[in-house]
Parts: C-alpha cells; structure tokens; sequence
C-alpha cells in the first residue's frame, strides 16, 4: 500500500503551525512532528536556558527554548529548513520575526534516542549553513558528556568533546557552565 508524501510550501507550514497543538520540523517541503522529551531532556534543557537567561537579561542577546522555530536557507539548495532547538540564543539586531529566529549564534541541542542520529548528522550539516551560527552544542542526557562545534576564525567547525571535570565555555555569548549546573538534578556530579 502506498500513500502520499503532502508537501507544503514555507508558507504552508507557518500558516498551520500557528494553530497545531503539537510542532513540526519542517525539511525542504515535508514536515515532521516532533516527539515530546523525558524529564531528564526537559529539565537539562531548563538549566541550561535558565542560566543563559539570567546572565543575558537587559543584553542584546535573546535566550528561547523548545517553542522557538530556526530557519535555515542552506547554501547548497534551494529549499527553507524549520528546527525547533532545545535551547537558541539570538544576539542580533536584525532577528525581529515573532516565531522563528534566523540569525541565531548559539543552538543547543539535548540528544535524545529518537532525535541523536538526527541532531548528530542532518542538523548538525544543516546549522553549519547558518553565516551567524557560531556555536552548535549536543549535551548527552544519559552520561556528563557535552559536545561542542565551534566555528574558529578561519570559518572552519571544530569539535571538542567535555566530560564530568570539564566546564562548557560558550564563546559566543562569553559565559560558562559548569557541568553541576547543566546536569542539576538529573545526574550526581
């Protein structure tokens, strides 16, 4: 049995995600909904968004969490991306769209079964096509293990890979996390 593939344009897809109770992703014409997380993915994700939040307030940067869409244009086709990260901070001027952002510095993605492949491989080319994107972070929710791709001064991603005694130094907004306080109640460091 075979059925069809809906593909919707860009505008489409804002139109009906206003009014969806649950959120798509959106890839290039084809949209997929997004799976809910476990406590431990909610509660990482909320350390690390409070924190930023708190340092960042009264700044130019903009810290959103789970709701706020990131569009990406990439470079190598000519079709329009939606993510919905875990945690985006924004710090330009220029980002002004009530429900997608597209200009973001840092996008923080906390891996989950279903979504790890995906955060690791697609998103992760994907992000990289963003010109503002300085940093893209993967935090593990099941073991104190948090990657990093940085984009140095050549434009070139590196990746560095934190555990337990490491703390995440955010270049993009100049801030640090220790790993206690991203891991706070969900792992005993």
């Amino acid at each position: 049995m075979q059925s069809a593939i809906n593909i919707f344009t860009v505008e489409e897809y804002l139109e009906l995600e206003k009014t969806s109770e649950i959120r798509h992703e959106y890839l290039g014409g084809q949209v997929f909904a997004m799976s809910g997380g476990s406590k431990e993915h909610n509660t990482i994700s909320l350390n690390i968004a409070s924190r930023l939040r708190s340092d960042l307030r009264g700044g130019s940067c903009s810290v959103f969490m789970a709701d706020m869409k990131v569009n990406i244009k990439p470079i190598s086709q000519n079709k329009n991306i939606y993510y919905y990260p875990d945690v985006v901070v924004t710090c330009d001027s220029d980002d002004k769209d009530r429900f997608s952002l597209n200009y973001p510095c840092l996008i923080i993605e906390v891996l989950s079964p279903s979504t790890e492949i995906t955060d690791r491989r697609e998103k992760l080319i994907n992000y990289r096509d963003l010109e503002s994107l300085q940093e893209y972070v993967l935090v593990s929710q099941d073991e104190v293990k948090v990657e990093v791709y940085r984009k140095d001064d050549q434009g070139n991603w590196l990746m560095l890979t934190l555990g337990k005694e490491d703390e995440l130094h955010l270049n993009s907004i100049d801030l640090t996390l220790t790993m206690a306080e991203i891991y706070e109640d969900v792992i005993r460091i």
